[in-house]
């Protein structure tokens, strides 16, 4: 069992090591850039000799009016940018901007600080460089997506991160998503993405994956895929103030209700119905598309269920189980 449990642990910790490109980096933060002026920025899982997160906003620094930027990074990367791979310490670089910038800064440029501990997020060193921040930017560790949003809501912190797209299905993270707490970014979730692995991984995904669904090569570099990533942030941006236009109306052979939940079933996000005024069973599709002053989200379907303690984690139509769904309704003006 133990060698179970460990062979699962190395599993995660790979899929952990997925490092953003820049290019889905810049199209997404460029949606943002007058939430960063004046404001101090915190990429607390960033490795600068690999993240994109770092190089994006060093490069970006005087265009985007940051105050401070602050990276940490857990101990086993080596930065050679920084090192001879002969430190034994995690270290913590602050940068507050040069007067001549021509790209990423050099060593002189940047402030290098050495950790006590390992550079990871839960330490209380981290925490007291976290308590600094104004907005968090990076790709956390999926495998510890809970954990990290926790802490950011716990000090009241702006973010913008990608996670894993299940992720809005936590019994942690909906609550945050149904109190207006955390959103969806601008880029469709369930978008490609494609990540810069690490050496041994590429090697892996190669034997023992399929090309174009685990990983593809382009230019003779393999890059991981994943389809299921998406970015979530508590940062207002243009989508959330865009209605959502509809033109359907209600009727009962179109629109059945759920056999074990009030609530109507809504197949498409396209076909939400303007008439109807009671509890609506969408996809979880809705999110991309979601206006908080236009629909009020109700819940999740297992979370509903739970709560009504029924054995069912799906609606059921005639027996049969739908896809998961978020019960939401119309906001009308009083």
């Amino acid at each position: 069992m133990a060698a179970n449990r460990n062979l699962h642990r190395a599993k995660t910790n790979k899929k952990d090591e997925f490092y953003t490109q820049l290019v889905d980096i810049e199209n997404e933060l460029r949606h943002y850039r007058d939430h960063f002026r004046g404001k101090v920025v915190y990429c607390n899982c960033d490795d600068p000799r690999v993240s994109n997160f770092f190089h994006y906003f060093a490069y970006n620094f005087r265009a985007l009016g940051l105050k401070k930027l602050i990276t940490t990074c857990y101990k086993n990367q080596q930065m050679d940018m920084f090192s001879q791979h002969d430190a034994e310490k995690a270290i913590w670089l602050e940068y507050d901007g040069t007067e001549n910038e021509t790209g990423v800064p050099s060593v002189e440029d940047i402030g290098i600080h050495y950790l006590e501990g390992d550079g990871d997020f839960r330490s209380q060193e981290c925490i007291e460089l976290l308590k600094q921040a104004d907005i968090v930017v990076t790709n956390p560790p999926f495998s510890l997506f809970r954990e990290y949003v926790a802490q950011l809501i716990e000090y009241d912190k702006k973010f913008l991160i990608i996670g894993h797209q299940n992720a809005i299905t936590y019994k942690e993270i909906f609550p945050l998503i149904k109190d207006n707490k955390l959103w969806l970014g601008i880029t469709p979730r369930g978008k490609d993405m494609m990540f810069d692995v690490p050496e041994d991984y590429a090697k892996e995904l190669v034997a023992t994956k399929k090309e174009g669904s685990a990983y593809r090569i382009v230019d003779g570099v393999v890059y991981g895929r994943l389809g299921s990533a998406c970015w979530y942030t508590n940062l207002e941006h243009k989508n959330r103030q865009e209605e959502l236009i509809l033109f359907k109306r209600y009727s009962p052979a179109e629109y059945p209700t759920y056999d074990n939940y009030d609530a109507i079933e809504v197949s498409k996000v396209a076909n939400i119905p303007r008439d109807w005024d009671g509890a609506m069973g969408v996809p979880i599709t809705f999110l991309n598309k979601y206006n908080p002053d236009q629909f009020e989200i109700v819940g999740l379907c297992w979370l509903l269920l739970k709560e009504m303690r029924a054995a069912e984690s799906m609606f059921k139509i005639n027996g049969n189980r739908k896809y998961r769904r978020i019960v939401i309704q119309h906001r009308r003006e009083a």
